[in-house]
């Protein structure tokens, strides 16, 4: 008998499942890709500026995320954009970005080939 994988009520189009909720999760990873730091060639996601991502069955989304430096210029602009990509991808009712210090960012949760692009190991 196959497994039900379903965790929200059946024909309620205004609650996500887990496969959608994981899927809409994917499509707004690839919209904050489109946010870039203005001082680096390389998205915030894959910089490692996003240190967590919730979507909830709803379609709210919950980010929390650092920049490089509290003293880094656009520290009042840039938590706003990864919240209007949030916003833009289709399936997302709400958005909301919590800045955060701790942990510190360290170029350790930049993956390794963009590290090796930048030259920094």
């Amino acid at each position: 008998m196959p497994e039900k994988i379903e965790s929200g009520p059946v024909n309620d189009p205004g609650h996500l499942n887990s496969i959608q909720r994981a899927l809409l999760e994917g499509e707004i990873i690839e919209s904050i890709r489109q946010v870039y730091d203005p001082e680096l060639p390389i998205n915030v996601y894959d910089l490692g500026l996003i240190y967590g991502l919730n979507v909830s069955h709803e379609g709210v989304v919950d980010i929390t995320m650092t920049l490089t430096s509290p003293a880094c210029p656009v520290a009042g602009t840039l938590p706003g954009e990864v919240e209007q990509a949030a916003l833009n991808t289709p399936g997302v009712k709400s958005a909301s970005v919590e800045l955060v210090w701790d942990p510190p960012y360290t170029i350790d949760r930049m993956p390794e080939h963009i590290r090796l692009e930048l030259g920094l190991f």
